[in-house]
């Protein structure tokens, strides 16, 4: 059963300029002070800039866990799949061979990244529904002395499934093999503590769970992994070991950073700091799923996962069976009461997804299920149930 949850004692600032709520999983509403922090302009070779850029490095290594100095971080310019790229096309050498864990979107990227890179590579497809398990994870490894390496996707927001990346991180170490993480979109709020669980490099962004906005990724990576690294890039801008190298050496990004954007994500990290960390900011995500999650069922709505697997980045709700449902008029009516929901991306039955990430709390939850409820009246559907093929699927899980 989802936890229960109390109301939070100080509800979040709405969106100061009015806009609706980004219920997705980034970029995603961010705090005003967070905004405001853009407002100056920074000279990407100043001193002031190097300081902002080492400080930040370090926040973000904190967040790790890494007390004994193993590990460095290499912030990337570009979207998180520039940095996943950046991630493979550096730690993987041209004679390896990855095993790609994919249980959607994200997964299926990671092998598709493999294609362009040229690398060989074998895949574990769980389809939308399923999680890879260390067991399965271990026979592969097992099976294939070939494989060098395995990426997994932290949190898969295709259908909002929270992978369990303990079980196969055990696995991964335990045949001898290096584990690279894809923690897009649970970094920040879930936690990825390099004493509990074995990985080379793990990869994320800046519009995610620390609530920054779009421009920039990060690598955090064993040192020993980021030396080996060198000369191994088939890109010149992608190259992890020769941004790490030159930040190292001069405390500067190699090529234009997106300043603003870094003096954003500074605010965001002393945001996350105040909040608690880890802890904290997962906490108020939890909640923020669980009133939403328990709201939307009430109103007949069903949840592609089971509590077990439910993420507290998104959820995938399947569509309703009512006739008078269609998506894109439920979006434009949620829109017009100040939210933007996500659509789905599962290959057999319609569904749509709810980010819980973001400057929003359980209050703002509470009303996007009021929200979701006159949507629903307006568009004359009286319940949210959805089909029996939807439900059929769902089983697949249990099985």
């Amino acid at each position: 059963m989802l936890a229960e949850t109390k109301f939070a004692a100080e509800p979040l600032a709405r969106p100061a300029l009015g806009e609706p709520y980004l219920l997705t999983p980034g970029p995603l509403t961010t705090a005003y002070s967070v905004k405001q922090a853009m407002l100056r302009d920074w000279g990407s070779w100043d001193g002031d800039f190097r300081a902002m850029t080492s400080d930040m490095r370090r926040r973000l290594l904190a967040l790790t866990g890494d007390t004994k100095g193993e590990f460095d971080c290499v912030p990337m310019q570009g979207s998180g799949s520039f940095c996943v790229e950046a991630m493979l096309g550096s730690f993987v050498p041209s004679d390896g061979k990855v095993l790609v864990l994919a249980n959607g979107a994200y997964g299926l990227r990671a092998a598709q990244t493999m294609q362009y890179l040229g690398r060989a590579y074998t895949l574990i497809d769980k389809g939308d529904y399923l999680p890879p398990r260390g067991d399965e994870v271990a026979a592969a490894l097992e099976a294939d002395p070939a494989i060098t390496h395995v990426i997994a996707i932290h949190c898969e927001t295709s259908s909002g499934i929270l992978n369990p990346v303990a079980e196969i991180a055990e696995a991964v170490h335990g045949k001898g093999r290096k584990l690279l993480v894809d923690s897009m979109s649970a970094f920040g709020a879930v936690a990825l503590d390099v004493n509990e669980i074995r990985y080379e490099a793990m990869v994320s962004s800046a519009n995610k769970c620390i609530e920054g906005v779009p421009g920039f990724g990060f690598i955090i990576a064993r040192k020993s992994e980021l030396e080996a690294a060198k000369g191994r890039s088939h890109s010149l801008s992608l190259d992890v070991h020769a941004q790490w190298a030159h930040m190292n050496k001069t405390g500067q990004w190699r090529y234009t950073p997106p300043t603003h954007v870094v003096a954003a994500f500074l605010e965001a990290l002393r945001q996350h700091e105040a909040e608690g960390g880890v802890a904290g900011r997962g906490a108020r995500y939890v909640k923020n799923r669980d009133v939403m999650v328990a709201g939307m069922r009430e109103l007949g709505f069903e949840t592609l996962l089971r509590d077990r697997w439910l993420s507290p980045i998104i959820v995938t709700f399947f569509n309703p069976a009512h006739a008078n449902f269609a998506f894109d008029r439920f979006y434009e009516l949620m829109k017009d009461k100040g939210f933007i929901i996500y659509p789905g991306k599962l290959t057999v039955v319609d569904s749509f997804r709810v980010g819980c990430i973001g400057q929003m709390d359980e209050h703002v939850m509470r009303r996007v299920v009021e929200a979701a409820a006159q949507s629903l009246d307006e568009m004359g559907v009286d319940t949210a149930a959805p089909p029996a093929a939807a439900i059929a699927e769902r089983a697949k899980l249990a099985a």
